[in-house]
């Protein structure tokens, strides 16, 4: 019989996860119940569908609301008069928006 190398080890590897796997809900849940370190951050600042989501929902509102697909809001037309310096209900309609007097 040959006799062996007891020296000699080869070790296999399972190949590491990308990264966009080691950050899914699956590999964090299993890094957990293995003990192994986590580190987990919440983005406060950041919107989820990109810096001009927020734009393009309001011009979604406006397009639905010339459209006739939306019932108007008195809250958002009033958001909307003071954007553009104009009345959009009640008696003076199409008329520029006159400014409140400021409080002491």
């Amino acid at each position: 019989m040959a006799e062996s190398d007891w020296d000699m080890v080869t070790v296999l590897h399972k190949k590491r996860p990308s990264a966009a796997q080691d950050k899914s809900k699956q590999a964090v849940l299993a890094a957990q119940r293995k003990g192994e370190d986590v580190e987990t951050s919440k983005k406060w600042a950041a919107d989820p569908e990109g810096p001009d989501h927020e734009n393009q929902r309001e011009a979604q509102v406006i397009t639905d609301y010339k459209s006739g697909k939306a019932i108007p809001n008195h809250q958002v037309l009033r958001k909307i008069e003071r954007a553009i310096s104009l009345k959009l209900q009640g008696r003076d309609i199409s008329r520029p928006l006159k400014k409140a007097p400021k409080g002491r």
